[in-house]
This record gives structure tokens, sequence and C-alpha cells, in this order.
């Protein structure tokens, strides 16, 4: 199988989880009458499952490298994101929630391949491309679209 086989089969499989994920959080929120405290539950299970990953794979070596502070937003972009879904997914719905997390996803990995930012390969946008992207957000409009 090629790596980029594999690599897709791997992030399909993140992919479905995403929706899972939300649900579960949401639930977990409903249960305690608190989405701070099913985020801070779910974060706590998510550290032990990487620190897991880390001796499994193997400790780095003891090495501070010099980053720029943003490279360390993700943590701030992902307790949003389990925040806003935790709290909006059990009266928007999961569906709608996810569309929009997914439409959010399609411009902003567009931009960031687009400008190359934050040190990422740049691949311009081709007339292909945003054909593309147009078919993929006018697919969750209608997905998302009730009948």
């Amino acid at each position: 199988m090629s790596q980029s086989v594999s690599y897709g089969l791997l992030m399909l499989v993140a992919g479905i989880g995403i929706p899972v994920m939300a649900t579960l959080n949401a639930r977990l929120g409903i249960a305690y009458g608190n989405v701070a405290m099913a985020a801070s539950i779910l974060f706590c299970v998510a550290l032990v499952c990487s620190v897991a990953t880390l001796f499994v794979m193997g400790l780095p070596e003891s090495k501070a490298p010099s980053l720029p502070f943003y490279y360390y937003l993700g943590g701030v972009l992902v307790a949003f994101y389990v925040l806003t879904i935790t709290y909006v997914a059990p009266t928007f719905g999961v569906a709608n929630a996810v569309f929009f997390v997914l439409l959010g996803q399609i411009i902003a990995s567009v931009l960031i391949d687009h400008f190359g930012m934050f040190g990422m390969a740049q691949n311009s946008l081709s007339f292909q491309r945003v054909l593309g992207v147009i078919f993929m957000v006018v697919g969750i409009i209608l997905a998302r679209k009730t009948i």
C-alpha cells in the first residue's frame, strides 16, 4: 500500500472520529451539566493517551527548540474547538456543527496551502483546486439542508 493511501486512510479514520468525539463529549457535557468539565475530562484522557504514545515511540533527545510562540497556539485552538462543539452540538445538532467545522477547515487549509503559511509547503490555487473547493462547499450545503 502506498504512503499516500495509508495517510489517506489514517486521516479518514481520524475524520470519522471527530463527529463521534463531538457526540460523546456533548453527552458528557449534558451529564455533568458543565461544558468545561466535559472538555477537561476529554483532555485528561487525551493527555494519558499522548504520554503513553510518547513512551511507546520513544522519548526525543533532550533539546529545547527555539520556536515562534504561535506554534503553541494549537492547544488554544483545540480547546476552543472542544469547548464549542460540546456546547453547540446538543442543540444545533452534531451534523450541523461538524459541517460548519468542515467548511472552516476547507477555507483555512486552502489559505494555508496557497500562502505557505506557518512554514508549510506553498501550493497555489489553480482553477481545478478552486472548482474542487466549490464542489466541496456545495456538497456541505446540500448535506446539511433539510428537505
